[in-house]
């Protein structure tokens, strides 16, 4: 019989930080304290995703094959191993089966062997997906409010376009002249490599892939 612990940072800035880690590492070893089992070998999850399946995560996997008969896994909270119910049901159901305890501190202990806690367990998971589902839902709903009211929602501003001190995405004019010039020598039969470098003496920095998405595929451009 082994006793093991998880934990979990979503970000790469929480993993550097480490505090989030220290706090959930000191929360199982106080618990398997509290309870007089041995100390744990905790696997740290840094920098993943709790929408990513459990068994799909580095550290995840890693603690899924080292498991045998009788051992007990501890973790701070649901949302540390699961956020979709049917990822937390599924494992639930495959550590019971292998006789494997699992322990949610948030939850009052061992989910795998009391109903009560199974039931909770089986709500929380639920609630859980449903709110990242909402807030999927709002994230989606706020970034096309912003294209129509053409914000722009971050990241490198597309060729041919500038942001305002507003926010919002315009039109920058020699860029336009060039992606009109650009086509007009796509036109003309010249290759894509050409015309990159035809741009890029005229000091514009674009490959000629950025070439290719400009004159024969992006919808922006296609009255130009």
């Amino acid at each position: 019989m082994a006793v093991y612990g998880y934990t979990r940072v979503s970000t790469d800035t929480q993993a550097k930080d480490g505090e989030s880690l220290g706090a959930q590492k000191r929360t199982i070893e106080g618990y398997a304290m509290m309870l007089g089992i041995e100390q744990p070998r905790i696997f740290v999850e840094r920098g993943v995703s709790g929408g990513k399946p459990f068994h799909e995560r580095p550290q995840g996997a890693q603690l899924l094959a080292v498991l045998k008969p009788g051992d007990t896994v501890i973790t701070p909270k649901l949302d540390r191993m699961f956020r979709s119910a049917r990822d937390a049901l599924n494992a639930l159901d495959d550590l019971k089966r292998r006789q494997i305890s699992l322990h949610m501190i948030d939850l009052g202990g061992d989910v795998t062997g009391n109903g009560i806690s199974k039931l909770v367990f089986t709500i929380l998971s639920a609630v859980a997906e449903s709110e990242r589902d909402r807030i999927r839902e709002n994230v989606r709903h706020v970034k096309a409010d912003q294209r129509s009211r053409n914000r722009y929602l971050g990241g490198t501003a597309p060729f041919g376009y500038r942001v305002s001190e507003s926010g919002e995405l315009i039109a920058d004019k020699d860029q336009q002249k060039a992606i009109k010039r650009m086509r007009t020598l796509h036109r003309s039969g010249r290759s894509l490599r050409a015309i990159a470098e035809d741009m890029q003496a005229r000091g514009f920095r674009i490959s000629h892939v950025g070439v290719k998405r400009l004159v024969t595929h992006d919808p922006r451009y296609s009255g130009l």
